[in-house]
């Protein structure tokens, strides 16, 4: 699949459906000798007053994609948010 089309799609966890943001909105850690993606890097915004905090983030690794949607992707955090 191209960059392009993952691009756009809304984050989304299991097992809560917690809306984390969106594709655009993150960075990806990238394995530089096999071109794969390693790692999703999601910052965590929490209310209007957030650029005043300090910028925290979410590190999610591959093998956490549940599913490539049209719309979304899935991610399974069950034994992480615990």
């Amino acid at each position: 699949m191209r960059l392009s089309k993952l691009y756009g799609k809304e984050i989304v966890t299991l097992p809560d459906c917690e809306r984390l943001g969106y594709l655009g909105d993150c960075d990806m850690l990238i394995d530089t000798e096999t071109g794969k993606i390693k790692s999703l890097i999601i910052p965590e915004s929490k209310g209007f007053f957030s650029f005043f905090i300090e910028k925290r983030y979410l590190e999610i690794p591959w093998e956490r994609i549940k599913k490539v949607g049209n719309d979304m992707i899935i991610i399974d955090l069950a034994d992480i948010l615990k």
